[in-house]
C-alpha cells in the first residue's frame, strides 16, 4: 500500500473544505495517508522531514505545487521523491497541461493509480524554480489586477485582469536572449515575455499551446507593444491560443533564457515577483517526477 502525506492549506483561496475531505476519503480508500495542514512556510519542511518515507501529495494549486517542488530541490530530493497532485487551486495550469482531472475525486484516483512521469524544471539564477510557467510584463500585471477579482470571478478573473493591464500598460525595453542568441535588443518595447514548460497561465489562458513539460526545452513567447486597440485583438487571440500568428509575437524553444533591461514585474506559477532588471532560467530535464494519468 502506497504511503502518502497530504499537504495543503484549507484556508488558501480556491481550496474548498468539502472537496478536501472528499479527496482524503478517496486517498484513504487505497493508501496509508497522513494529513498535514500547511499554515506557515516552515510547516512544509517540517512535514517533509517528519514523513520522509511518504509521497507528498499537493492538495492545492500551482503555487502550492511550486512550493513543494522548491522544497524538494533545496533538500536534494526532487528526482528521488515523486509528487502527487490534486488541483484544488483557482488556476491549476500544470494539471491542465498534464491531463490531471480538475474534478477532485478523479484527481485523487490518479494519485492512487497513475504513473510517475519525469518532468522538466526551470531553475532561475538564484535557485528558484518554475514548474509551469513564468511571465514578465503585462501578464504579471494582469495577475495583480486579477487577485482581488478571484473570489467573485474565479477563473474569469485573469482574463478580466489581462484586459485592464493590457490596455493601460506601456511595455518595457527588454533585451531577450535565448540559448545565447539575442532575439530582442531592447530598442522596441516588449509587452510580455513568457517562459514555460506548461501550456497555459491564469487558469487556462494558452500562452504556450505547443509546450511539452518533458522534452528538455522551454517554450518562449515574446510579445511586442502595439497600440491599445491592437492589444485588444492580441488579448482575444491569446485567450484562443492563436496569438502566435501575429507579426508582433515571436516564439522560440530554448534551454536557457535571459531577460534584462527596465525592471518589470514577473509571475512564476501564479506567485508574484517584484520588478527586477535581470532574470534568467535554465531547463533541468527530467528533474522531478509527478504522478500523472497513464497515457
Amino acid at each position: 500500500m502506497r504511503k502518502l502525506v497530504a499537504l495543503g492549506n484549507p484556508a488558501a483561496g480556491g481550496v474548498d473544505g468539502d472537496a478536501r475531505r472528499a479527496v482524503l476519503e478517496v486517498l484513504r480508500g487505497g493508501a496509508d495517508v497522513e494529513d498535514v495542514v500547511l499554515r506557515s512556510p516552515g510547516d512544509l519542511d517540517a512535514a517533509l522531514d517528519a514523513h520522509a518515507d511518504r509521497v507528498p501529495v499537493v492538495l492545492g494549486g500551482d503555487g502550492t505545487l511550486h512550493a513543494v517542488v522548491a522544497a524538494l530541490l533545496r533538500r536534494g530530493e526532487p528526482a528521488a521523491r515523486p509528487v502527487g497532485l490534486v488541483p484544488l487551486g483557482t488556476g491549476n495550469d500544470l494539471a491542465r497541461a498534464l491531463g490531471v482531472p480538475l474534478e477532485p475525486r478523479a484527481a485523487a484516483r490518479i494519485v492512487l493509480d497513475g504513473r510517475e512521469r519525469p518532468l522538466d524544471l526551470l531553475v532561475d539564477e538564484r535557485g528558484g524554480v518554475v514548474v509551469n510557467a513564468v511571465h514578465i510584463g503585462v501578464g504579471a500585471l494582469a495577475s495583480e489586477r486579477a487577485a482581488p477579482l478571484k473570489p467573485v470571478l474565479r477563473r474569469a478573473a485573469y482574463p478580466a485582469g489581462a484586459l485592464i493591464a493590457g490596455v493601460r500598460g506601456r511595455g518595457w525595453r527588454l533585451r531577450v536572449t535565448v540559448d545565447g542568441q539575442v532575439v530582442g535588443d531592447g530598442r522596441r518595447r516588449v509587452l510580455m515575455v513568457g517562459v514555460g514548460n506548461g501550456t497555459s497561465i491564469g487558469g487556462g489562458t494558452p500562452l504556450m499551446p505547443g509546450a511539452r513539460p518533458d522534452d528538455g526545452l522551454a517554450d518562449v513567447v515574446v510579445s511586442y507593444t502595439v497600440p491599445p486597440w491592437s492589444r485588444l485583438a492580441f488579448a482575444l487571440l491569446l485567450r484562443l491560443g492563436r496569438h502566435q500568428r501575429r507579426d508582433d509575437v515571436l516564439t522560440f524553444r530554448a534551454r536557457e533564457v535571459r531577460v534584462e533591461g527596465e525592471p518589470a514585474p514577473a509571475n512564476a506559477d501564479g506567485e508574484p515577483h517584484p520588478p527586477a532588471p535581470r532574470r534568467s532560467w535554465t531547463v533541468h530535464p527530467a528533474a522531478w517526477r509527478l504522478i500523472a494519468p497513464v497515457e
